[in-house]
C-alpha cells in the first residue's frame, strides 16, 4: 500500500466491509506501542445525524396502528 502526496490511502474493501465504514464514517487512529489500529468512531450524535436524515421520507399516510396491523398479517 503506498501513501499519496497528501498523505491519503486506501482502505482495502474487505477491511471498510468488516469495519462497516462508509463514506460518512468518522475513523480515529490510536497508537499502542509500534503498532497503530483504525477503529471506528461510536459516537451517539453521529447516530442521530444520520436517522434525522431520515426524517420525513416516508410517503404512506397510515397511522401507526394501521401499520402494524400491515406487519402482524
Amino acid at each position: 500500500m503506498r501513501v499519496t502526496l497528501k498523505g491519503q490511502v486506501t482502505i482495502p474493501q474487505h477491511i471498510r466491509k468488516k469495519l462497516g465504514i462508509t463514506p460518512a464514517t468518522e475513523i480515529d487512529f490510536v497508537e499502542e506501542d509500534e503498532r497503530v489500529y483504525i477503529v471506528t468512531r461510536r459516537n451517539v450524535g453521529n447516530l442521530r445525524h444520520q436517522l434525522s436524515k431520515l426524517r420525513g421520507v416516508a410517503t404512506a399516510r397510515m397511522t401507526t396502528d394501521e401499520i402494524m396491523a400491515l406487519t402482524r398479517r
